[in-house]
């Protein structure tokens, strides 16, 4: 079967898949409550307003590597013969460490001061966030990759 990169990683799927991403990174933070969503929020809105489209220029450049981080698991659902998006689910651990691994590279390199301080103060609750929004990055996969079963 096709890696997630070679389906989705150029031209109209890219771009499709990419504000579908951007939609689900909005719901997944106006869902968040208490004092960790009013963190998560705030450091959100910081990011949103560096400047117009920046968000978007941030997921464009992460995606290959998120892709590819969600390769080995998107394999092993059609492996498996198990639907790639449940498979995601269910292995939500795994896909938040290797979601994060790519997010903790790129932060590290981060020119903007902002960027790189509003990652360290929510990195620590960042695996409990990524986990928390695998169903609907389990549709997200499921909507635009191949079926695996």
């Amino acid at each position: 079967m096709e890696s997630l990169r070679e389906q989705l990683g150029s031209g109209p799927k890219r771009d499709a898949l990419i504000e579908d991403g951007l939609k689900v990174l909005d719901e997944e933070v106006d869902d968040r409550s208490g004092i960790t969503g009013l963190a998560i929020k705030g450091a959100y809105k910081v990011v949103k307003g560096i400047k117009p489209g920046f968000l978007r220029e941030v997921v464009d450049a992460l995606l290959d590597d998120f892709l590819d981080a969600l390769n080995p698991i998107y394999q092993e659902a059609a492996e498996q013969k198990k639907p790639a998006g449940q498979h995601l689910i269910d292995n939500q651990g795994r896909v938040a460490d290797a979601l994060l691994a790519v997010t903790d590279k790129r932060a590290e390199k981060a020119q903007r001061q902002v960027i790189r301080s509003a990652y360290d103060k929510l990195r620590p609750i960042a695996k409990k966030q990524v986990e928390g929004a695998a169903p609907r990055m389990g549709r997200l996969l499921d909507k635009h990759a191949a079926k695996t079963a």
